[in-house]
């Protein structure tokens, strides 16, 4: 197994919409650690006190199940911000969205004063660049054989998954790199 594995972790976050002002109301953290075993940290995101609350819609509601309502008693942005700041740390970050997933994790580290400190890289990108051939194949036909859930925990263990069907389908003298 390549030793790099648990240095990357994949990256979901669900939001109130997709609109500028919108802001996270779930994140999911999955790595593979030493052992090939996927872990997975996720949470609900009680809304900041800053983040307006004009910025939700019923349509993204409808996507992943969960109500404004449903977060009055998630952990707090702050304390779900400290916990994810101790997740991802010095880690290299892989999302399928990477453009919404950055604005978010943005959004929640702030409540806490938090920056993040590497960027957040595309998976497709990402994955053309460290799989050719028949582990990318396998890659590929791991992710679209699961369909995304669209809740986080879910959604960042799909990607991961698949990356690992990547690796351990790559030949022996090049693990998941060209």
């Amino acid at each position: 197994m390549p030793s790099n594995l648990p240095e990357i972790v994949f990256l979901d976050l669900e939001a109130s919409s997709l609109a500028a002002d919108s802001w996270p109301i779930e994140i999911g953290v999955t790595w593979i650690d030493e052992t090939g075993e996927l872990v997975t940290w996720s949470s609900l995101i009680r809304p900041h006190e800053t983040w307006p609350a004009t910025a939700g819609s019923h349509e993204s509601e409808a996507v992943h199940g969960i109500p404004r309502a449903g977060l009055a008693h998630a952990p707090a942005a702050e304390d779900v911000a400290l916990e994810v700041q101790f997740v991802i740390d010095g880690r290299l970050m892989i999302s399928d969205a990477p453009a919404f997933d950055t604005r978010w994790l943005d959004g929640l580290l702030a409540t806490a004063g938090l920056a993040r400190e590497t960027p957040v890289l595309d998976f497709d990108t990402a994955a053309m660049r460290s799989f050719q051939g028949d582990a990318l194949d396998a890659l590929y036909t791991s992710l679209t054989r699961r369909r995304a859930p669209h809740r986080a925990g879910l959604d960042s263990r799909r990607l991961a998954r698949a990356w690992w069907r990547g690796t351990v389908a790559a030949p022996v003298d090049e693990p998941g790199r060209r």
